[in-house]
C-alpha cells in the first residue's frame, strides 16, 4: 500500500470521498482548482497542496472532476498532474467521462510510465458521508487489487468489471438510468398527488414495496418537501450524463426510447434556467405540465441512510 495518497476535485462527492479515507488512517494531500473547498479537510488531518505538481509524488492519485476536458486539463495542462519530471505511479479516476476520453487519457498516460484505474462510483455526497457508495473499477487486474484497499475504506462494496474503460460503460449504463427512474419516479408521484394521495404517504409505499430502493429513499426528504437547493447533482450535469448514454447507444446500436425521452424532458430543465439546483426539481416541473402546484408538506422521512 501507498504511504500518501493525492486527490485533486473536491467537489460534494470528493470531499465526502477525502473525509472517508482520512478517517481510515490513510493520508491524503489534496488539490482544489477553488482552494477554500479544500480549508474544511484539514480538521480531518489532510495537507493541501499549493499545486498540482506537488501531488507528483505520491504513489496514488485520485481524480475526481466534471468533464473529460478537465481531466485532462488537470492531468496534462500547464501544472498539471505528470506535466513535470515527477509523476505518480498510479492514476486512479472516478470522474463520469466517455469511453473514448478515457482509452485517450490511458494511452497519454501509459506512455509516461503511468498506470490507469477507472474507478466511477455510484451514490452522492449523502451516500459517501454515510459510506455506502458503489465503486466499479476496470483496467488492469493486478492494477485493482493494489488499490483495492483505498476503495474499501470509501465504500460498502468494489467490485473489477473488466478490462480497459468497461467501467466507464458501466458508469454510463447507471447515470443513463438514473436519469431513467428520477423521471418515472416524478411522474407517478405526481399522479399519485393529483388523484389525492399525499406525497409522503405515497413515496413512503413506493419505499417499501417491491420497487423500492437506495436511490428512490434518499431522494424521498427532498421531494417531499421540494429542498431542492440542497443540491446533490444539478440538471446540466445529468444532461451530460444522459447525453453520454445516447452516444453510447448509438455506437453499440442499441435503441433506448426510455432514455431518449428522459434526455429531452432533463433537456427542457437546463433551457429552463435550473442551473445550481438538484436535478429532483423535475418534480415541481413535471406538476406544472399537469396543472398542479406542490408545496413543501414539512413531514420528517427517512433518507435510509442512517447508520
Amino acid at each position: 500500500m501507498a504511504s500518501t495518497i493525492g486527490w485533486i476535485g473536491l467537489g460534494r462527492m470528493g470531499e465526502a470521498m477525502v473525509k472517508r479515507l482520512l478517517k481510515a488512517g490513510h493520508k491524503v494531500s489534496v488539490w482544489n482548482r477553488t482552494a477554500a473547498k479544500a480549508a474544511p479537510l484539514l480538521e480531518y488531518g489532510a495537507t493541501i497542496a499549493g499545486s498540482k505538481q506537488e501531488l507528483a509524488a505520491c504513489d496514488v492519485v485520485f481524480t475526481m472532476v466534471s468533464t473529460t476536458d478537465d481531466l485532462k486539463e488537470v492531468l496534462f495542462g500547464e501544472g498539471g498532474l505528470v506535466a513535470g519530471n515527477t509523476r505518480p505511479k498510479v492514476v486512479v479516476d472516478s470522474s463520469s467521462i466517455s469511453q473514448e476520453g478515457s482509452a485517450e487519457i490511458r494511452a497519454r498516460l501509459e506512455s509516461l510510465g503511468v498506470d490507469y484505474l477507472c474507478t466511477p462510483v455510484s451514490g452522492n455526497a449523502k451516500v459517501a458521508k454515510a459510506g455506502k457508495l458503489l465503486t466499479v473499477s476496470s483496467g488492469p487486474r493486478a492494477l485493482y487489487d493494489k488499490v483495492e484497499p483505498y476503495l474499501q475504506a470509501m465504500a460498502r462494496k468494489v467490485m473489477w468489471v473488466g478490462e480497459g474503460e468497461l467501467a466507464r460503460v458501466w458508469k454510463i449504463a447507471h447515470n443513463t438510468m438514473f436519469g431513467v427512474i428520477i423521471q418515472n419516479l416524478c411522474e407517478i408521484t405526481v399522479l399519485a398527488e393529483k388523484a389525492g394521495i399525499p406525497r409522503h404517504v405515497f413515496l413512503e409505499s413506493i419505499n417499501d414495496s417491491v420497487l423500492g430502493s437506495m436511490y428512490t429513499k434518499y431522494k424521498t426528504p427532498m421531494l417531499t418537501n421540494l429542498t431542492f437547493d440542497q443540491v446533490t447533482f444539478t440538471p446540466k450535469l445529468l444532461l451530460k450524463d444522459m447525453d453520454l448514454g445516447m452516444a453510447a447507444a448509438k455506437a453499440y446500436g442499441v435503441a433506448m426510447p426510455s432514455a431518449a425521452a428522459t434526455r429531452e424532458s432533463v433537456s427542457r430543465l437546463v433551457g429552463r434556467g435550473h442551473d445550481n439546483i438538484d436535478f429532483a426539481v423535475l418534480l415541481t416541473e413535471t406538476a406544472k405540465d399537469a396543472g398542479l402546484e406542490m408545496k413543501p408538506e414539512n413531514v420528517k422521512m427517512s433518507d435510509g441512510l442512517e447508520s
